[in-house]
């Protein structure tokens, strides 16, 4: 039926001849377009940022990379009906680093390596570049700024990488807020901890993340985004 797929793109075999793209900030603010005596009683359209493409007619959607979906119902004035729209945004994934990890390349480089923090975020932002995510990559003293900042992943965040340094091994507080944000978490450490001292060998973060990368250095990093 023409006038069927006004959001898509006109090389997508629609018939509407107003087909157009959406520009991100009519993506993140969906809008609705109505052709012609057009009525769509009931209709879902996926927006993407990355390649808002969508032929709505044949229901194809095109996605890219790790998305979060947040649904938006609305009444389609042509009809009276629910015009359902998912407004699809690519989420970074938050790197937090805690306590003296700013010291990195200065502390105990036979341990921790020569590497900067840094050059650990340079790295994990071309990691990340290649695999098609982005980052927020943050460093913290502090255990309450880590937790807030966890709180702040459950909204924000599409996953979450965390070494905590030696918040490890004395922050229940950090594994309630991990557990809270219900996001994938992977624990990284740049050492084998349990190579070091024995009160290093537990971590109360673990009961909160999916999985756990140590003593491979910066490289864990790479493939925790992995």
């Amino acid at each position: 039926m023409p006038g069927l797929c006004p959001l898509a793109r006109p090389d997508r075999n629609c018939l509407a001849p107003h087909a157009r793209r959406l520009s991100p900030a009519q993506i993140v603010s969906p809008q609705i377009f109505h052709g012609s005596g057009t009525v769509w009683p009931s209709v879902t359209i996926t927006n993407l940022i990355n390649q808002p493409e969508i032929c709505a007619n044949s229901g194809r959607h095109l996605s890219a990379g790790r998305t979060e979906r947040d649904t938006h119902h609305v009444q389609s004035p042509a009809s009276g009906g629910n015009l359902q729209i998912k407004s699809l945004m690519v989420k970074p994934i938050f790197i937090l680093n805690g306590p003296n990890l700013n010291m990195l390349g200065k502390r105990e480089p036979e341990i921790y390596g020569h590497q900067t923090l840094g050059d650990l975020e340079k790295m994990c932002a071309g990691r990340a570049k290649d695999l098609g995510h982005t980052i927020d990559f943050r460093q913290s003293n502090t255990e309450g700024e880590l937790i807030g900042w966890i709180q702040e992943a459950r909204e924000a965040a599409a996953g979450i990488i965390i070494n905590a340094a030696g918040l490890t091994h004395t922050s229940i507080a950090l594994l309630d807020a991990l557990q809270a944000a219900e996001r994938p978490v992977i624990e990284v450490h740049l050492s084998n901890i349990f190579r070091r001292e024995t009160y290093r060998h537990h971590s109360y973060i673990s009961l909160g993340a999916n999985g756990v990368i140590c003593g491979l250095g910066a490289k864990g990093y790479e493939l925790a985004l992995e």
